[in-house]
């Protein structure tokens, strides 16, 4: 793992460096961003002592979709996240949740996030964690591991997240997506949790999580009872 003092996004540093041929398994993290983004090209806040770092997947015939691999991350982020607050010493902290498509929450606040970006048969996996602090949005609830007792350097956070990352994306390739998404079920809000969805198009819906279809797209339970298959939006707790 390659260590930075300071960049402007190691997403996009790590983008340059897969058109030079870098392996799969490398991993740049930098200790304070300046351009730090996520998702829909949002800013992302990035100030020392939280973990800012990008890892690169070669893809391969046979592989699984690409767009999986963010739940690849999801999964590995999230046994990170809850084996760190099981050994805090604060009681009642909140528990490490997922919700789609990429956000971690702990307690009902995002702790969290992942962006996937691709180039020819690169992705380029991008994890934002606050570690020690999380910023104040105006749309959503924000937390850090160190606002429920659960104190780490992102040096060795880095290290366990690579850990989980490369034995979760063994299984993706070994037993297919399904694995993956067995378990990101396990680790996500429960059946029937309300959700909000705001779709690209402007347009909101409300309805209850039913699950994620093969592909790993959101099945949202309408008020009529009808499903409904999700394939972009930004979803959140109702």
């Amino acid at each position: 793992m390659r260590t930075v003092a300071e960049t402007g996004s190691t997403n996009a540093d790590l983008l340059a460096l897969a058109r030079s041929g870098i392996e799969e398994g490398f991993w740049l993290r930098a200790e304070r961003q300046t351009a730090g983004r996520g998702r829909q090209g949002r800013a992302w806040v990035s100030p020392p002592g939280n973990f800012y770092g990008s890892t690169l997947v070669r893809l391969r015939a046979g592989d699984p979709s690409a767009a999986t691999l963010g739940f690849v991350a999801a999964v590995a982020l999230c046994e990170v996240v809850a084996l760190l607050l099981d050994r805090s010493s604060v009681a009642g902290h909140g528990e490490a949740r997922l919700k789609w498509p990429n956000d971690l929450l702990v307690g009902g606040a995002k702790l969290s996030g992942i962006l996937l970006e691709r180039a020819d048969d690169a992705v380029v996996v991008g994890v934002g964690a606050n570690l020690a602090h999380h910023p104040d949005l105006r749309d959503r609830p924000t937390t850090s591991l160190a606002s429920h007792g659960a104190l780490l350097a992102p040096e060795p956070f880095a290290e366990m997240l690579a850990e989980g990352f490369a034995r979760w994306l063994a299984r993706w390739r070994g037993e297919g997506f399904a694995a993956v998404r067995t378990r990101w079920l396990d680790l996500a809000h429960p059946r029937g949790t309300a959700l909000a969805v705001h779709l690209p198009d402007g347009a909101a819906v409300q309805g209850l999580f039913d699950g994620l279809d093969p592909d790993g797209a959101l099945i949202l339970r309408l008020a009529a009872g009808e499903p409904r298959v999700i394939h972009a939006a930004d979803v959140f707790l109702a």
